[in-house]
């Protein structure tokens, strides 16, 4: 089927040399995924190949991949992230041939990069990105670009980190794939000679959703950050206390990107993939010393910004505990809560949220585990901790991210384990405060820790259903388990019988 939208200009690049070319493919393939359709136009020796070769050995992580020209076989494909089928129509005589090389299906299971698409009409069609190469004039070549609908949007999105990193003085630096989580946030590392690389954050401005309630979005009623300013108040907050925190190299507010400081790609979890006993110690007696300190609600932004750091309010708490009844009930026991289940369920939040409200409050990273911690073995006290995803940070009950790092949702912590990291806590914080309310704690923590176990039950649905992301619910056992333990707290009495009616905990999963 021919593509409805028409191609848009996007840019036209001078590429200098054959490194140029190769970086272009490289940024391209940084954008690709499964479904597109690269249509690489020019004549013979005009870089096709170069480009091409540059965006395979790129997906595969792979520099010396040897990637040969498929001009005698027609097609050849790579078992990268995603798959590359890599075209040479060259030999072909029209539309009807695309059938026999198994075209349709190699698209719907990947990325396309066809070379010579002009003898398959369909091909310039579909494309969703023509990168049209010619020779320059006084040397090199010039790349034209032009894309269809999202594709389109993303090379742009592409090109313009090529430039933003330009304007840092690594206009040649090499990118990689780093990772991503299950936020619209993507990451870079950018390496440039013998220098330590660096951290590429893309996190463009998100509109708002519809409306959930009360006229507002889920992400303003929860306190989602919306754009890279959270990042970087908190950032220097956090340094400025002596944290280790990211140092901010480079800001584009505006279009949501930042080049920030590599803590380092050591995790709290050990050689085997369990938790570390001595990390997860550290971790928390840093936290120990953060929610110690007094944190200003207003927070200053380079160029006289101020960032306000929103409250963890009754309504941000119900609205993530909603996700429970909303996603994960419909999908684990098949069925709807009642509008007198939704009733009571509301009801016992309430009572809880009032409860802990009375408790300490400090600021909350509110994402505070494994993937999210580096651990600085070379680092002295606090700083061996590195902190690196706090965006959406909110002035709240400590015993949040207490419970978020002792019931890691991504590695299981054994109970032993969760109570002694309790215990170290509390240690610490008596230690510095003889005042400190450790029966208060424990109440806070119970509920906070049911309250983020709820939330994640539900979240790790709507990754699932809403955002095609399923490899998150094999950590929903693990959630369970969690909320098992933290159930029979005497707080929680209430909550414990309606989880028990619904079947919360029982064997089936999603």
């Amino acid at each position: 089927m021919i593509a409805a939208d028409p191609l848009e200009e996007i840019a036209r690049l001078e590429l200098a040399d054959a490194a140029a070319t190769e970086r272009l493919g490289a940024d391209l393939a940084m954008m690709l995924r499964a479904g597109d359709i690269v249509a690489l136009c020019g004549d013979l020796g005009a870089g096709k190949s170069t480009l091409a070769r540059a965006a395979i050995r790129h997906l595969a992580g792979e520099p010396s991949l040897e990637v040969p020209s498929p001009t005698y076989t027609l097609v050849q494909v790579y078992d990268t992230q995603p798959n590359v089928a890599h075209f040479d129509l060259y030999r072909i005589g029209g539309d009807d041939e695309l059938d026999e090389l198994g075209f349709d299906e190699m698209v719907e299971a990947g990325v396309a990069l066809i070379e010579w698409p002009q003898n398959a009409p369909r091909v310039l069609g579909e494309a969703s990105l023509v990168v049209t190469l010619d020779m320059a004039a006084g040397g090199g070549r010039v790349a034209a670009l032009a894309g269809r609908g999202p594709a389109a949007e993303r090379v742009r999105r592409t090109l313009s980190i090529r430039s933003f990193l330009a304007g840092a003085g690594l206009g040649e630096a090499e990118r990689r794939r780093f990772f991503g989580d299950a936020s619209t946030r993507r990451y870079e590392t950018v390496h440039a000679g013998t220098a330590e690389p660096l951290i590429l954050m893309d996190a463009p401005h998100q509109p708002d959703g519809p409306p959930v309630r009360d006229g507002l979005p889920y992400s303003r009623i929860a306190h989602l950050a919306e754009d890279v300013v959270p990042f970087v108040a908190i950032a220097d907050a956090l340094t400025a206390a002596g944290f280790a925190a990211p140092a901010i190299h480079q800001a584009d507010l505006d279009h949501g990107l930042l080049l920030i400081e590599h803590l380092g790609d050591d995790t709290l979890l050990d050689d085997a993939g369990r938790p570390s006993p001595e990390r997860y110690e550290a971790a928390v007696l840093c936290l120990a010393d953060l929610h110690e300190a007094a944190w200003p609600a207003d927070l200053p932004v380079a160029g006289g910004e101020v960032y306000t750091v929103p409250p963890f309010d009754p309504g941000a708490m119900a609205i993530e505990v909603d996700l429970l009844p909303d996603w994960y009930l419909p999908r684990a026991k098949g069925r709807t809560a009642t509008a007198e289940e939704r009733a009571i369920f509301a009801g016992i939040w309430a009572d809880l949220f009032a409860e802990v409200r009375a408790t300490e409050t400090s600021l909350v990273l509110r994402d505070f585990h494994s993937p999210n911690v580096i651990w600085r073995p070379r680092e002295t006290g606090r700083r061996r901790i590195g902190l690196i995803d706090f965006q959406d940070a909110v002035i709240g009950p400590s015993a949040y991210d207490v419970a978020a790092l002792a019931q890691d949702a991504r590695v299981d912590v054994p109970a032993a384990l969760e109570a002694r990291l309790r215990e170290a806590y509390v240690a610490r914080r008596t230690a510095g405060d003889p005042r400190f309310d450790a029966a208060a704690f424990e109440r806070a923590y119970a509920i906070m820790a049911a309250q983020r176990a709820s939330k994640v039950l539900g979240i790790f649905v709507r990754l699932l259903e809403r955002d095609g992301k399923p490899q998150y619910l094999r950590h929903i056992p693990r959630i369970k388990t969690y909320l098992g333990r933290t159930l029979g707290h005497p707080s929680l009495a209430s909550l414990k019988a309606l989880y028990a009616a619904w079947g919360v905990l029982d064997d089936e999963a999603p």
